[in-house]
């Protein structure tokens, strides 16, 4: 089984910056593409950035230049540094990891369980 653990959310100021890390465990799933996504107060869940097994990334157009995805594939973890924060940016933010089971070849989408940032003005 996989599972994916966030950490780092929490109350910033604007202009602030905080950084998120997201570490996979489990065995036998070959990762691919890991993600972040956030979902504000009654707005639909929204793709922050996605960064690939190569390092190749791509982010919202809301966060570019000022968020920041990466990775440590040995470790199976994925961070995002957030910069320049702004009360917009307030939101669950979810971590996403998709991937290959080794054993059955069947992909998977795994999610964590969220981590709340908070941008205050």
């Amino acid at each position: 089984q996989v599972r994916l653990v966030e950490s780092g959310g929490g109350l910033a100021q604007a202009g602030g910056s905080l950084r998120l890390s997201c570490a996979a465990s489990g065995s036998g799933f070959n990762i691919n593409r890991m993600s972040w996504y956030r979902q504000a107060p009654g707005k639909q869940r929204e793709l922050v950035a996605v960064i690939d097994h190569g390092g190749s990334t791509n982010y919202a157009d809301s966060v570019k230049g000022r968020f920041t995805i990466s990775r440590d594939n040995a470790k199976n973890t994925v961070f995002l540094q957030m910069n320049s924060l702004k009360p917009g940016d307030t939101a669950n933010y979810y971590c996403n990891a998709g991937g290959v089971m080794v054993l059955t070849t069947k992909y998977l989408e795994v999610w964590g369980q969220g981590t709340l940032v908070t941008v205050s003005s």
